[in-house]
């Protein structure tokens, strides 16, 4: 395989060394607000483009086909869902022995319950020559399932821990208010 043939097989891969390199030697024009704009190109257009493309690309029998692999998509769901948060969990709690702050690890752990990206998903999976309709329909499907469980779990445990903390600032800064006014009565 000569090296032009080599370098066609692995564009993708070359892109992303090429964007890193190009954004390590000027990080100003992708800031937020930069010339890029990444907060309106990124969130909006680059997505969408991307699912519009891939759903150019993709026929109707392929994404029917895609949806009847009941298998596929419950490894798929059970993996994200259940195993990667357990194995984080796992994680979490060799790295809570350690002196590394608390805050840090629920930020771990939220990342580790978030869902995956859609589109790098898609990309990904069609730049190795994978089930593009099956990847866009667990990518979906999995981002509305992550967003209703890390909205459920992660709300109730970060907000309960800080409502818990608020509390007990409130009531030391209310007993010493009290005690102070004991003192000058």
């Amino acid at each position: 395989m000569g090296l032009l043939e080599r370098l066609r097989k692995e564009w993708f891969i070359l892109g992303i060394v090429l964007v890193i390199a190009v954004a390590r030697l000027e990080p100003g024009v992708g800031v937020k607000g930069g010339p890029l704009k990444p907060e309106i190109t990124i969130t909006y257009i680059a997505v969408s483009a991307i699912f519009f493309n891939s759903g150019l690309s993709l026929k109707t029998e392929e994404l029917t086909s895609a949806l009847m692999h009941v298998k596929l998509h419950l490894f798929v769901q059970i993996f994200t869902l259940v195993f990667f948060p357990t194995a984080i969990w796992v994680f979490l709690q060799l790295l809570s022995i350690t002196p590394i702050n608390e805050w840090l690890l629920k930020g771990l752990q939220t990342v580790g319950c978030m869902p995956p990206p859609v589109s790098s998903a898609v990309i990904l999976t069609k730049a190795v020559g994978g089930n593009e309709a099956a990847a866009i329909f667990n990518s979906a499907f999995g981002s509305f399932l992550l967003s209703v469980q890390e909205v459920s779990v992660n709300t109730q445990r970060l907000s309960s821990a800080a409502i818990w903390r608020y509390f007990l600032a409130s009531s030391k800064t209310l007993g010493s208010a009290a005690s102070d006014y004991n003192a000058d009565s």
